[in-house]
């Protein structure tokens, strides 16, 4: 089963939990035990699993590949958006996460997070369930 999950951004960069409605699709395929595999069709876009009890961790993070390549650079690439590149690269386009008895195998504190590098815009994750 493939789902699309819209996204909608409101930043340039921003994280955003999709963990509820990841588990939405997950719970509707009826699938027990398998693997949700995310994949983010976007080259200034990815996604990540991290913590997401505090919303300060994912706000630490974007805050840190700010620094690390920032907006303003050397870059060549004409559009001006070289930095939202490589920060979808460092971030990666893809997760996959087990499903164990219906739900999502994430830890405690763990969630899934959309990470928006040139915003804002209308985005997509697309949610593929394989049942083991």
């Amino acid at each position: 089963m493939t789902q699309s999950i819209a996204v909608n951004t409101k930043s340039r960069y921003e994280a955003i939990d999709i963990t509820k409605e990841v588990e939405q699709v997950v719970r509707k395929s009826g699938v027990n035990d398998g693997l949700c595999h995310l994949y983010v069709p976007h080259t200034t876009a990815g996604i990540f699993v991290n913590e997401h009890d505090d919303p300060a961790v994912a706000h630490d993070l974007m805050e840190t590949l700010e620094v690390m390549v920032p907006r303003k650079g050397n870059y060549t690439h004409a559009e001006g958006n070289s930095d939202s590149h490589i920060k979808a690269v460092m971030t990666g386009a893809s997760v996959t996460v087990p499903i164990t008895g219906g739900w999502l195998a994430l830890g405690r504190w763990q969630g899934i997070f959309f990470a928006e590098f040139d915003g804002p815009r209308t985005r997509n994750v697309q949610v593929t369930i394989l049942k083991a």
